[in-house]
């Protein structure tokens, strides 16, 4: 099931996993760089572009705190039996 989209028929950025984000972020780049956009939309396009890049990494600061997590578990001494 897909997210509802958001007023320009997009997912919601928030509901978007890391994989997701990174590649709509890759295009949006492109069609930045291409240029040919008016005013409004490069605007618009950039906007959405920083809210992909914020969601990247909220997912990669989640991913780290869990590596983290696992690392300092993994490091625990074990009670003994």
């Amino acid at each position: 099931m897909t997210a509802p989209p958001d007023d320009a028929g997009q997912p919601d950025v928030g509901t978007l996993g890391y994989e997701q984000a990174r590649d709509e972020l890759a295009e949006v780049v492109r069609a930045l760089e291409v240029g040919g956009l008016g005013l409004d939309e490069s605007v618009a396009l950039w906007e959405r572009g920083e809210a992909l890049a914020r969601r990247c990494e909220e997912q990669l600061a989640g991913a780290r705190d869990r590596v983290k997590a696992a690392l300092e578990h993994a490091d625990d001494p074990r009670p003994e039996s």
